[in-house]
């Protein structure tokens, strides 16, 4: 039963709602940027360590473990105490650790490093994407989404763009080194936005009932967790290890595209290629809705496996992995607003956040298992099997899932469980 609302799903205090945005973008870019350091430092860091690529490569995985521990840690102080100071304190948290990280005496001083940091990769994106989501007009809520979501490829973006300018003039601790004072900037823009009023209306008491109000909606709960386990499947999957798979031809090695590299011109490319589809299927999903548009995307993804995979010319390897980087983060785009839409009031923030980052952390092997089966069938098979499974699953689960396309983040509900009800034909009347 419905017992307030604000009326108009955009009032409020929107003053400087673009500070708030810009915040929650621009942290999920350095934490992008300071993840994906290690997709170019494999054998870099497995030479200066005096160890083998696969003992780094298994710190990814490490990382993508800890995540959760910082999304159930950060989202719940963003549902407690507002949005506005946990976000400041994971962003000085993880850009800290990775400045340590860069000056790690040994491996083991690494690997906790990178299991440290994975705390600060987690709890930002839960709290990063409700702040923005709740900050912002509600009809710009598509396209703000893939702004949002599109931080993740323009950080692996950035670190091929250093690869060429700041490893070779500084070094490759630079790189662990640089995010610092991005950090600052973002604690900045923080500070000068305003808390967020969909938290306010929706504050709860005690991080206990936070707690307790989430494992009320656990149908929902279990769902969104193998979806995003499934999406990540799907992201990672064709990203971690695909600069590997570029410098495993040769002649890649030899030439250059747009006078840089192949081996990091393309990686740039296809970034772009991610940053246009987020931005383009979030906008779109706000008439076609976030599960249809997802499925979209999906498509374009599968139309592009055999051209990413198979290519034998670096044009015919661009363009594939262009449109398949469009594809998955076309569909990653539209998934800030979509999870946010879906979570329940109280905890928007651990809510997403903790379905997002458990999905990560069943997620963790997958790159150590594509790596295992590169072994035995070599890249192309590897990644084409991979993500074939990958994206049939996912167009089963967007094609029964739930939506709650523009719902107000400013009403409350007198019920027992804010579980978002769905339409008529898909999953249950919870999920």
């Amino acid at each position: 039963m419905l017992v307030h609302t604000s009326g108009d799903p955009e009032a409020g205090d929107t003053r400087r709602w673009q500070f708030a945005v810009a915040s929650g973008i621009l942290g999920w870019v350095l934490d992008a940027f300071d993840f994906f350091v290690l997709v170019f430092l494999f054998d870099t860091l497995a030479v200066h360590f005096n160890i083998k690529k696969i003992a780094i490569v298994y710190t990814l995985t490490l990382t993508l473990a800890m995540r959760p521990v910082g999304a159930l840690l950060f989202g719940a102080l963003a549902d407690r105490f507002g949005r506005k100071k946990p976000l400041i304190l994971c962003v000085l948290y993880f850009s800290t650790i990775t400045v340590l990280t860069g000056f790690s005496p040994n491996y083991t001083f690494f690997l906790v490093m990178r299991a440290l940091y994975g705390i600060g990769m987690g709890g930002y994106w839960g709290v990063g994407a409700s702040y923005a989501m709740e900050s912002a007009p509600q009809r710009l809520r598509g396209i703000l989404s893939g702004l949002m979501q599109s931080g993740y490829p323009f950080g692996y973006l950035l670190v091929a763009v250093a690869m060429q300018t700041l490893v070779p003039a500084f070094g490759w601790r630079s790189l662990f080194l640089v995010g610092f004072g991005v950090a600052l900037v973002i604690v900045a823009l923080t500070v000068a936005a305003p808390e967020s009023d969909a938290w306010k209306l929706h504050k709860t008491a005690s991080v206990k009932t936070i707690l307790l109000f989430t494992f009320q909606n656990i149908r929902l709960f279990i769902y969104l967790v193998i979806l995003m386990a499934v999406m990540l499947c799907l992201s990672h999957g064709t990203q971690d290890l695909y600069p590997d798979f570029l410098r495993s031809m040769p002649w890649l090695s030899r030439g250059t595209i747009f006078n840089m590299p192949f081996l990091y011109g393309i990686p740039i490319l296809y970034n772009i290629g991610a940053i246009g589809g987020a931005l383009f299927f979030g906008q779109l999903s706000e008439k076609l809705g976030r599960r249809h548009s997802i499925m979209l995307a999906l498509s374009v993804s599968l139309l592009s496996i055999y051209a990413w995979a198979f290519g034998h010319s670096a044009m015919v390897l661009l363009l594939g992995s262009f449109f398949m980087q469009a594809g998955v983060q076309g569909a990653f785009g539209v998934i800030p607003a979509h999870l946010n839409e879906l979570s329940p009031d109280p905890v928007r923030s651990l809510f997403p956040g903790f379905v997002y980052q458990l999905g990560v952390l069943l997620t963790a092997p997958a790159v150590a298992i594509e790596y295992v089966l590169r072994d035995h069938f070599g890249y192309p098979i590897a990644l084409t099997l991979f993500e074939l499974c990958v994206i049939v699953l996912l167009m089963f689960l967007f094609g029964f899932g739930p939506e709650r396309l523009g719902r107000s983040f400013r009403q409350v509900v007198l019920t027992p469980s804010d579980a978002p009800s769905v339409r008529e034909g898909e999953i249950g009347e919870a999920v």
